[in-house]
């Protein structure tokens, strides 16, 4: 766990990255800055449907090496701040088990 700066730096890359890619990959119509962090991905938000949200599984597991499973609360899909959590507790806990995927 890095300082708080650190911290919120790396939300803030994390964030733009999130945007930029949901941009381009889902043809929005919009610049990452008139995307507002709390705004509902799917209804009145960017009104993102189902394929929307398989395009962002890919998304998370090409850009962030994050796979999502089963167990995962779908809360993390409700807003690009929600993910954004998501992907960096997603990364902790990785770090915290660094050879977890290699002793089967």
């Amino acid at each position: 766990m890095g300082t708080m700066q650190e911290d919120i730096a790396e939300r803030k890359a994390i964030l733009l990255t999130l945007k930029t890619e949901l941009i381009q990959r889902l043809n929005i119509q919009r610049q990452p800055g008139q995307i507002d962090d709390d705004s509902p991905l799917f209804g009145n938000g960017l009104k993102l449907d189902s394929v929307d949200a398989t395009e962002i599984l890919v998304l998370l597991d090409n850009v962030f090496n994050i796979k999502v499973s089963e167990g995962d609360d779908p809360a993390w899909m409700r807003t690009i701040n929600n993910m954004a959590s998501f992907i960096i507790a997603k990364k902790r806990a990785d770090q915290s088990q660094p050879l977890a995927e290699n002793r089967q």
